[in-house]
């Protein structure tokens, strides 16, 4: 296999892993409230702190799929800013990465 497919191989398990957490965590948010008021505000606050914990794993979904997009397309590990390659220490650290660290800064 080649470097690329290894790390779209990556990027397929981490995309596979981030939606089945993000399922539990809209499944949890979806969970009927018990019928107890003091619980009921403990829930709420739970939901809150998970809602904000879903936008980010969605955020990060979204970034996984692009980066895949962008090895389909050829242009993985291209600056979308100035067109450089990025650095490859920078896209073993973040493989979803789309600037290269001068852009990136």
């Amino acid at each position: 296999m080649t470097a690329t497919a290894d790390v779209r191989a990556e990027l397929e398990q981490r995309l596979a892993d981030l939606t089945a957490r993000a399922g539990r965590i809209e499944a949890e948010i979806a969970a009927p409230m018990d019928a107890d008021s003091e619980e009921q505000a403990t829930e709420a606050a739970d939901d809150t702190a998970l809602a904000g914990e879903d936008a980010l794993v969605l955020k990060e979904i979204a970034a996984v799929r692009a980066a895949i997009g962008r090895i389909d397309a050829g242009h993985y590990g291209q600056c979308l800013s100035c067109g450089a390659d990025i650095a490859p220490a920078r896209l073993a650290a973040l493989p979803e990465a789309t600037m290269c660290m001068d852009c990136a800064t």
